[in-house]
């Protein structure tokens, strides 16, 4: 039986690519995706990779998949900082929960070092690009 595996992308990582590649890196989060998808390939894991710019949205499709996750990966980008509500949906999961951001939060604006989620997560993965997704995905494997 596969394991279901929810990524969700928070505010802004669709522009990734254009986006402070100094910072964030030159692959699109479509890059990303496709490079999630590759290293699946004869696991048994399944990824529902999704992006929204919308709080309300993200915290929808975390009420939506409660009960049906073996994992959630999530780079909540700046909701990681401000939101209450996606810590709250995040709690309402019982299982692994892998906070990935590109940069390292932490080495940045001071604004940018607390973490909602990090209370919840399993694992943080901060700093290593896009390669922090694939490191999450091989927690599941």
């Amino acid at each position: 039986m596969k394991k279901n595996i929810l990524i969700l992308n928070g505010p802004n990582l669709n522009m990734l690519g254009r986006r402070e590649p100094e910072i964030y890196g030159s692959q699109t989060l479509e890059d990303i995706r496709k490079s999630c998808d590759v290293h699946i390939k004869g696991h048994e894991i399944q990824i529902d990779f999704r992006q929204s710019n919308h709080e309300g949205e993200i915290v929808t499709w975390l009420q939506d998949k409660m009960g049906r996750l073996d994992g959630i990966i999530i780079n909540a980008a700046a909701y990681t900082h401000t939101s209450v509500a996606i810590h709250d949906a995040l709690k309402l999961h019982d299982c692994p929960i892998i906070e990935v951001h590109l940069s390292d939060p932490k080495k940045r604006e001071e604004f940018r070092h607390f973490s909602f989620i990090e209370t919840l997560a399993t694992k943080v993965i901060a700093g290593k690009g896009a390669q922090g997704y694939i490191e999450a995905i091989d927690y599941f494997l």
